[in-house]
């Protein structure tokens, strides 16, 4: 897939004369390692395979399960019609003879990965400014599989987005889980709907009508009873109390999802202010799965509580508090990272998102990495997971996608190093088990 380009000026210039030089020493080193594929002495060639049945040999892999191992050197790996067959050392699993082999040297392999706020997935219009809640809205009716906002974050090893309304309302409506694949609508679709979108910040009272935090809090806690009743009414009728199915209120559907912990709400929220009044109404009072998306500022203090209520910290894009920061915001002088304060009080599912385009979707390994240059430790792995199995397990979606692990869907990535150094490069990547991008006869380009 290819875009026209439009005249790039000096600076554009250099930056895609510096990209150029990178991808040649990259695709140079992928040669290489292909090239030798076919002495390798297991039966590997320099043939990249898609779809069907084949193995993929690496000098490392990167599991990223939640609570178990994390790499594993020397690896093979079997995918089956999409799935993840088996996973284990080429010294211990066997290839059958079926297979189409690849070995890619001392590359590694990876899950895809999952960012769960993006506005990219399709058109612009999903910001609805007329109601203040707007919980049957769908923004999956926008959704532009294969946009050219999704091609460069393919390339990058971003697999599955959360694509989301914006946070012009306090309820914006509801998100979609999608591949960032092209292909028809059911081609890319992993969940509808993802979740349904509240904003508890200040964008709201910025596109509302001179509105403050209380009446803010109103209408979120009136949309949310209204819910959270008609879940129940129709949770009572499902297991056969009462005669009459109750009255279908298509604005209200999503409600049942969240009721029944199916899917999350997604938080526009960020300092210790608002992130408490989204612990205390959407956890606390009403009970629905809930996860803080932004998290900035100083509401890494609140972590204690939200680990304790079960709300994980999805952060980004702004993600370091400086000294010269608010004076609301005492630091005593120091830089804060936020997922450095999430995990000092004890948060454990802590992952990183874009915000795209606020950070170009494609940066999201960016993102992990500022959060490991600004006191995330990282020493288990921590940041990976937080881009891979910590998302899939938010949105609901951990027994399928998020780890290399046997029965989930084979999105792959093979990329020269650590996802979270911003000198690693990709080479090859995969969804469902189709080759989905290849750096070296890739047409991705800059504009």
């Amino acid at each position: 897939m290819s875009f026209p380009l439009r005249p790039l000026n000096s600076a554009q210039l250099v930056l895609a004369s510096v990209e150029k030089v990178w991808k040649g020493i990259a695709l140079g080193f992928g040669a290489t390692l292909l090239a030798s594929a076919a002495n390798a002495g297991n039966g590997a060639t320099d043939e990249v395979p898609s779809g069907g049945k084949f193995a993929l040999h690496c000098d490392k892999a990167l599991l990223c399960e939640l609570d178990g191992e994390q790499t594993l050197d020397h690896a093979v790996l079997l995918v089956n019609d999409g799935r993840i067959e088996a996973i284990g050392r080429s010294s211990e699993l066997s290839v059958p003879a079926e297979y189409k082999q690849l070995d890619v040297g001392s590359s590694w392999i990876m899950p895809g990965l999952i960012d769960l706020h993006s506005h990219v997935g399709g058109l612009r219009g999903y910001n609805d400014m007329v109601f203040q809640v707007n919980p049957g809205l769908r923004v999956s009716t926008t959704a532009r599989p294969g946009n050219r906002n999704l091609v460069r974050p393919l390339a990058a090893g971003i697999t599955t987005i959360l694509f989301i309304p914006g946070s012009g309302t306090n309820i914006g409506g509801q998100g979609v889980l999608m591949k960032t694949i092209d292909g028809g609508f059911e081609d890319v679709l992993v969940r509808d709907p993802g979740s349904l979108k509240v904003a508890q910040g200040d964008n709201p009272k910025r596109w509302g009508y001179g509105m403050q935090r209380t009446l803010m809090n109103h209408h979120i806690r009136y949309s949310l009873r209204q819910g959270k009743a008609y879940a129940q009414r129709w949770e009572a009728f499902e297991r056969g109390e009462g005669a009459e199915a109750p009255e279908r209120h298509i604005n209200l559907d999503v409600y049942r999802d969240l009721n029944a912990q199916k899917i999350s709400i997604s938080t526009h929220t960020q300092y210790f202010q608002v992130v408490l009044a989204t612990l205390r109404i959407l956890r606390m009072e009403f009970g629905f799965p809930v996860f803080i998306d932004h998290g900035s500022f100083d509401s890494w203090l609140l972590g204690g509580i939200a680990e304790e209520i079960g709300v994980p910290a999805i952060l980004g894009p702004r993600e370091v508090m400086w000294p010269t920061s608010p004076t609301r915001f005492p630091q005593d002088g120091r830089a804060e990272g936020s997922a450095w304060g999430f995990q000092k009080m004890g948060v454990k599912l802590i992952g990183f998102n874009t915000d795209a385009p606020v950070i170009p979707q494609e940066e999201l390994p960016l993102q992990s990495a500022m959060g490991v240059r600004y006191g995330f430790d990282n020493s288990d792995m921590a940041a990976v997971r937080g881009v891979t199995i910590v998302p899939a397990v938010v949105c609901g979606q951990g027994e399928k996608i998020g780890s290399l692990e046997v029965g989930k869907e084979a999105d792959l990535v093979v990329l020269t190093g650590d996802p979270s150094d911003p000198r690693t490069s990709v080479q090859l990547v995969f969804v469902d088990g189709e080759l989905a991008y290849n750096a070296e006869d890739s047409e991705v380009r800059s504009w």
